[in-house]
């Protein structure tokens, strides 16, 4: 133990600057977030938001919830019994935790500093004598459904037994690197030397149900130089695809790819089942073709990054298009309304995308990252700190979507809460022959270029404009060369397969220049490389033309034939409600059509509007025909959306008029609808029940073996026909009865669909229910043991014969 302390002495520091003697053979190391100071609009204020603001109210919202008692309980500081929803809610704590030390290195904050101590003194009091620390099981009072009797039985599945153990690692070398204290890293280390024990040849071969120890390992490997941590990230790793699963079953928990435990690792392809889980292991896998240089991992991992990114990415960087098991979908499965696209798993794209650049030196990998990271992961977080998207869809309702305060699953605000302060981190790479400017962020850097410090300035308004400018202060004169990044939409590539292309040709181009003077730049796996002899107050400047961009979609993805998107610069765009006159799912943009790009001071402190020449629809008077005219459509970035009340948003808009009017018409037909978790629509149609729950973020209210009703006008002299809305992949024990007044008109069972969308079930009304009425009551009644619902659509419409 103390030999392996003392290597951690000695190459801790160089974990984070990327230079570890123990890297393996890898050429290409990211510099550290501790290294860069972002100086800029754009990040500098969130990263200072995440500490003044987040990480404060993550701990607090913790505390509330049980986290911190639960090892204050383990460790017998307290009495009680278990008190959170979950039992990895010991990982929520540890990367809070993680994103504080982050925070901890940039700027030191006594008082933060001196509430981690007490924390981990509570937590270390809850390890037991052989180093495993899981406060479900040692509290064991109640044991959660998913926890096993005994160790780590069900960490296959549900328990996240390594889960948690991994974050613990992650966060403990944070600690120690922002600190110097090992008060937690011996915690770390002692458990991890315990797993190590226990999962072994002729012990334990159980694959991690949620991955992410995997990533964590190599991190502690990287930290102390000590091999078997990287074997037992191996071990881990070659655990998968022997566990006997029903490999003739649809159902992902039951076929294994749930777990992605299908099939070995070396032989998987496909990106499947629950993305988050997934895209942990694929970065994992990465360490391993990285540190051992291994190719069959190489190749697995490089057919399932081309197998994301080419059918399974959504524009915005979201992955995960089911709402069921939070899983990749099915090849260019890429529903809109019903995308789940978890704030986790963008997180978890970027960390990805930075190993596989690690691993071949290419931009297209960073190309992916900032996708991901400027649209869904920010679109995740507000820009206050303190409220959040789990799924990001992209697109909403009347319902709208508005962000939450807190999750009972609260993966995501403690996830952001300690990426967003890594952010730096992504800005530079280096190898021994260059240095890499990957993301375009005003600030400064300082690189350890073969053993020489070179000063980087960079001076950008990026994403909004193009121009981005860098000085280069060698401490003495270096020759090097210096690798920018020319992004894929720079160059006509939306993303770096056929998923997605651009509408017509780009009007600017990507100019360079060497001290003011125009350089004729080459270019090598999407770098434009400049080559120089550097001295101080040598100053490149690039400009990537900023025009927005039509985008449309390979005719595979279903979903968007017929649509198109805006995309300016890394960002996509959308149209909300607020600024088209209250709603947008009567707007048409044609392939050619002109734009103004604004600038808007007033919103999210300051974003770029686009406005574009399209089409409105709308019913005459008398209400029978469509009418179109010409209108001006806003858009705006899409992580800047759902932050001025709740409403219609897309992405993706149609072409033309066709699907709209066919729309619009059936509209026509419809007399009220409750907006279904919307507090003053729901009390309008007078809202009753018991054990009714709902979801304001979701749009969706259902009742466990209760009932709710609402009150909804009919019309007295025409047939009419109740229209609920359903989810496709809502199952289980769900059954109930709807009620119309004193009559039961139906009863109904959902089930669980292979395929994820909205669902509009009609039930046409008897006449003798609304004859002569202008109103009656709706009820969903739960069968015993049951629930009614969820539904995510009410309304009563008109019957045309």
């Amino acid at each position: 133990m103390k030999k392996t302390i003392t290597i951690l002495v000695i190459t801790l520091l160089s974990v984070f600057s990327g230079y570890a003697a123990n890297e393996g053979k890898s050429k290409i190391h990211e510099v550290p977030f501790t290294s860069v100071h972002c100086t800029d609009n754009f990040w500098a204020p969130r990263i200072d938001t995440i500490r003044t603001k987040t990480i404060p109210y993550a701990f607090k919202r913790s505390e509330k919830a049980g986290y911190i008692d639960n090892f204050a309980i383990a460790g017998g500081l307290k009495q009680g019994k278990y008190q959170s929803a979950f039992p990895f809610d010991d990982a929520e704590v540890y990367k809070i935790a993680e994103g504080a030390s982050y925070l901890l290195t940039v700027k030191k904050d006594p008082e933060l500093e001196a509430y981690m101590d007490s924390i981990i003194a509570i937590i270390a009091s809850a390890q037991e004598p052989d180093g495993y620390l899981f406060t479900n099981h040692t509290i064991n009072n109640p044991l959660h459904p998913w926890v096993g009797k005994e160790r780590w039985v069900q960490d296959w599945n549900l328990s996240h037994e390594t889960f948690n153990a991994g974050e613990l690692y992650e966060a403990a070398i944070a600690y120690y690197y922002a600190t110097g204290k090992r008060s937690l890293l011996d915690v770390a280390i002692k458990n991890a030397d315990l797993i190590c024990s226990v999962f072994r040849e002729g012990g334990l071969k159980i694959a991690p149900g949620h991955e992410v120890i995997e990533m964590a390992l190599v991190r502690l490997y990287e930290a102390t130089g000590d091999e078997k941590y990287l074997k037992q990230c191996r071990y881990f790793l070659e655990s998968r695809g022997h566990k006997v699963f029903d490999k003739t079953s649809a159902d992902i928990r039951k076929n294994g790819m749930y777990w992605q435990d299908h099939l070995p690792v070396t032989e998987q392809r496909e990106a499947v089942g629950h993305a988050v889980r997934a895209l942990y292991l694929y970065s994992g896998m990465a360490d391993i073709a990285l540190h051992m240089q291994d190719k069959a991992y190489l190749n697995a991992i490089d057919s399932i990054w081309s197998n994301i990114v080419g059918k399974k990415m959504y524009l915005t960087g979201g992955l995960g298009s089911t709402a069921n098991n939070e899983a990749f979908g099915k090849n260019y499965e890429l529903p809109n309304a019903t995308a789940y696209c978890e704030t986790c798993a963008s997180i978890a794209n970027c960390m990805f995308n930075l190993r596989m650049f690690k691993l071949h030196g290419d931009a297209k990998y960073i190309d992916v990252l900032e996708r991901s990271l400027y649209n869904t992961v920010l679109s995740g977080i507000s820009i206050s700190g303190d409220m959040f998207f789990y799924p990001n869809v992209l697109e909403t309702n009347k319902n709208g979507q508005e962000r939450s305060l807190w999750f009972d699953c609260s993966c995501c605000p403690t996830n952001l809460s300690r990426f967003i302060p890594a952010v730096p981190g992504y800005i530079y790479a280096v190898d021994d022959k260059s240095i890499y400017a990957n993301l375009f962020v005003s600030g400064s850097g300082e690189v350890q270029f073969n053993g020489r410090k070179v000063l980087l300035e960079q001076q950008t308004d990026y994403p909004w404009s193009g121009d981005v400018a860098i000085t280069v202060n060698p401490v003495e004169t270096n020759s090097f060369d210096l690798k920018i990044r020319i992004p894929g939409w720079a160059k006509e590539s939306v993303v770096p397969s056929d998923l997605y292309s651009f509408v017509g040709k780009q009007k600017g181009n990507v100019q360079i220049f060497l001290n003011g003077k125009p350089y004729k730049y080459q270019q090598e796996k999407g770098y434009a490389i400049i080559t120089n002899k550097w001295k101080k107050g040598d100053r490149v400047t690039v400009s990537f033309p900023m025009e927005p961009r039509q985008v449309i979609t390979n005719d595979a993805v279903k979903t968007n034939n017929g649509l198109v998107a805006v995309e300016r610069g890394p960002l996509v765009y959308c149209a909300e409600f607020v600024d088209n006159n209250g709603e947008v799912r009567n707007l048409s943009l044609p392939g050619k059509t002109s734009y103004e790009v604004k600038k808007r001071p007033d919103l999210m402190n300051g974003i770029y509007t686009i406005i574009a020449a399209g089409k409105k629809y709308t019913a005459k008077a008398g209400g029978k025909e469509i009418q179109s005219e010409d209108t001006r459509i806003t858009f705006i970035p899409y992580y800047a959306r759902a932050y001025r009340g709740a409403g219609e948003m897309k992405v993706w808009l149609p072409r033309n008029g066709e699907k709209i009017v066919s729309s619009l018409q059936e509209e026509l037909r419809v007399v009220d609808e409750v907006l279904i978790g919307q507090e003053k629509s729901e009390a309008a149609h007078n809202l009753r029940g018991e054990n009714t729950r709902a979801d304001k973020s979701g749009g969706w209210r259902d009742a466990q073996d209760g009932w709710f009703s609402y009150d909804l006008k009919v019309l007295p002299d025409k047939p009419m026909e109740l229209v609920l809305t359903y989810h496709s992949t809502d199952g289980g024990n769900r059954q109930f009865e709807i009620w119309v007044g004193d009559t039961k008109i139906a009863e109904q069972s959902l089930r669980t669909e292979t395929f994820d969308l909205f669902i509009d079930h009609p039930y046409l009304l008897p006449e003798v229910l609304t004859r002569g009425r202008e109103k009656v009551t709706v009820k969903l009644q739960a069968l015993p043991g049951n629930i009614a619902g969820g539904i995510f659509g009410c309304k009563m419409r008109y019957v045309t014969k």
